[in-house]
């Protein structure tokens, strides 16, 4: 996420939804299985409630921090 390109948080956590089992991922978001493949996919483009929901099937959480350094300095 700090590279700032959303197609590599997408890959990220297809690659880990692929290693838990798509099926059981989808089914723990609510989300179809095909649904999941193509929110995910290089030419997908996953809504933010769809990244979350996978997110929380992946048994995982999503925090935000402040930026740190002389570039993101207010």
């Amino acid at each position: 996420m700090q590279d700032g390109d959303p197609q590599l948080l997408a890959d990220g956590l297809g690659d880990l939804a692929r290693v838990k089992g798509i099926s059981q991922v989808a089914r723990d978001a609510g989300l179809g299985r095909e649904s999941l493949y193509k929110a995910l996919s290089s030419s997908g483009n996953p809504e933010l409630a769809t990244v979350l929901e996978v997110i929380s099937a992946l048994g995982l959480q999503l925090h935000a921090s402040p930026a740190v350094g002389p570039e993101k300095a207010a």
